[in-house]
């Protein structure tokens, strides 16, 4: 599948200025995966709520759950990927604060000022054909690709950038920066 160019909703400069930063409220515990095919580019998912707004797969992780098995478990409902084998996990939890726009109640119910993830890098060992964004519902992705590291990191939201480009730096050597 060839990647799509790069046009996201990007988030400019006054959207960064409104994170809520100084808010009380506790952040959700979630994991993110980097999912990486043999050539290593970067699995990205078009999110069906918001079309243009891609990113990688992430979530919520449930009660009870270790991050690794959340992980596992994102990567199943998000994709349909069970062919991965789990190359590393970032040290620290990575946080980001959500816009004031979104925070206010619009996402998880308003209960959480953003996000702390643990992140984790998968080798994809299967085929494309394997890929079903259907196989859990309600469906998160409607279309997906391929794309190198620094194109999904230019490509997602402000304020989830900081993050991209983190979790890129960890798995360095996992992922390759330029095609």
């Amino acid at each position: 599948m060839t990647p799509p160019a790069v046009d996201g909703p990007q988030a400019d400069a006054e959207d960064s200025a409104d994170l809520a930063v100084d808010d009380p409220r506790p952040f959700r515990p979630g994991v993110g995966i980097v999912l990486l095919n043999p050539a290593g580019r970067v699995f990205v998912g078009q999110r069906i709520d918001m079309p243009g707004a891609w990113q990688m797969p992430q979530g919520g992780i449930d009660r009870g759950e270790t991050p690794a098995e959340a992980a596992v478990r994102e990567l199943f409902e998000e994709t349909g990927v069970r062919s991965a084998r789990l190359l590393a996990e970032t040290r620290d939890w990575v946080s980001y604060d959500l816009p004031r726009s979104l925070s206010a109640g619009k996402l998880w119910k308003g209960r959480y000022r953003g996000q702390t993830q643990k992140w984790f890098a998968f080798r994809f060992t299967g085929r494309d054909e394997d890929i079903d964004l259907t196989a859990h519902l309600p469906q998160e992705f409607g279309t997906w690709a391929w794309q190198p590291a620094h194109e999904v990191a230019a490509g997602i939201v402000a304020f989830k950038r900081p993050v991209y480009q983190q979790v890129f730096a960890a798995f360095a050597d996992l992922v390759r920066s330029t095609d």
